[in-house]
């Protein structure tokens, strides 16, 4: 048999996440984010449950083909733009916007042949100091794109460095609505902690927000709010089994390096899950697991394919565990339990949007 781990994508959080994204930001458009394969869910597979969004927003091209081969017609946005000149080609081709963030990519379009103009959304770095032209210099970028036949409407856009935190958002708006006062064009500004947490604002919540990890069940301000705060459904769960028990004495160690040493006797689980599947490796002994819809603990170090875990809580709580047990990494247990990836995560001192992404080719993938 098939070594028994497994995630699942389901649909219906998808199409729910979507609709709490856009119940944040009320008249806004909303781009469904499906850069890094959906967040490591898989693009088709989560275009059923993302096809009510008015455009879908990525950075490859081969994404963007990938869309357009399940048969979307409305618009895809480059976030990042093109790389290089001939990249122009296939935007004209497939009828892709772009995000324009750099001299050079107005050059390009300068000199692309194309009958259709293209639809940009120019950016502007209002702190970030990733992408996009500096306030100063944003205007005369516009002048450059609108002298150019090349290019239909601009649209303006920019993205917050600190949407999720105390420092908030009022520095870059101010930023962005002077510069773009008094232009012609859409704006979108609003990521998911933005969307979430800001968008009651309607110079916030301007005509499009990008909605990323919201659809996908994580909350972007946690801790200071969890995804049942903000009333998300997890997308994705990782489930395996229970593959042995152990019996260890108190004093005995368990794991690489005996960083976990029994001060009790303890029944551990073996599950079948490792950082080979995506697992966090630096998820240390506390880190939760549900054991039959039962919340335990890993113990010792995360293996390449194995983890360990407590399963003391599971037989006081009365619950039968014992090989064959499911083991719910994060996700939603077959009991209805859930374990937020988000506290997966942190415990691992990392990010919700790292799990996803980290979930290795070698776990099987269904769709619910």
């Amino acid at each position: 048999m098939p070594r028994p781990i497994q995630a699942t994508i389901h649909t219906a959080a998808l199409q729910q996440n979507l609709e709490r994204a856009r119940a944040g930001a009320p008249d806004a458009l909303a781009w469904a984010v499906v850069k890094a394969n959906a967040y490591g869910h898989g693009i088709e597979r989560v275009f059923e449950g993302l096809r009510g969004a008015d455009g879908f927003a990525l950075l490859d091209l081969s994404e963007a083909e990938r869309v357009r081969a399940l048969g979307w017609r409305g618009p895809i946005l480059l976030l990042e733009g093109v790389f290089e000149p001939r990249d122009l080609e296939l935007c004209s081709r497939l009828g892709l916007w772009h995000a324009v963030h750099c001299d050079e990519q107005i050059d390009w379009l300068a000199a692309h042949k194309t009958q259709a103009p293209h639809r940009v959304f120019l950016k502007m770095n209002t702190g970030m100091n990733r992408l996009g032209f500096t306030p100063a210099r944003y205007r005369s970028a516009w002048a450059r794109l609108n002298a150019l036949t090349q290019v239909d409407e601009i649209s303006y856009m920019t993205h917050f460095s600190d949407a999720d935190g105390p420092r908030g958002i009022a520095h870059q708006m101010q930023a962005f609505h002077t510069a773009t006062q008094d232009l012609p064009g859409e704006k979108s500004v609003c990521n998911s902690a933005a969307t979430l947490r800001h968008a009651v604002d309607a110079r916030v919540r301007g005509d499009w927000i990008r909605a990323g990890i919201v659809l996908y069940g994580g909350a972007p301000d946690y801790p200071e709010h969890d995804a049942a705060h903000w009333n998300l459904q997890p997308s994705m769960t990782l489930s395996a089994r229970v593959i042995a028990v152990q019996h260890v004495p108190a004093g005995g160690t368990v794991g690489y390096g005996s960083a976990f040493t029994a001060d009790a006797p303890l029944t551990i689980g073996v599950i079948a899950c490792g950082y080979a599947d995506g697992y966090p490796r630096h998820a240390g002994t506390g880190t939760p697991v549900l054991v039959n819809g039962v919340r335990t603990r890993v113990v010792g170090r995360v293996s390449m394919d194995m983890i360990t875990v407590d399963l003391t809580p599971v037989l006081n709580a009365g619950v039968e565990a014992g090989f064959g047990a499911e083991a719910t990494l994060w996700g939603r247990a077959a009991s209805g339990a859930v374990l937020s990836i988000d506290e997966v995560a942190h415990a691992a001192g990392t990010v919700s949007w790292e799990l996803m992404c980290a979930l290795a080719p070698r776990v099987p993938v269904a769709v619910a």
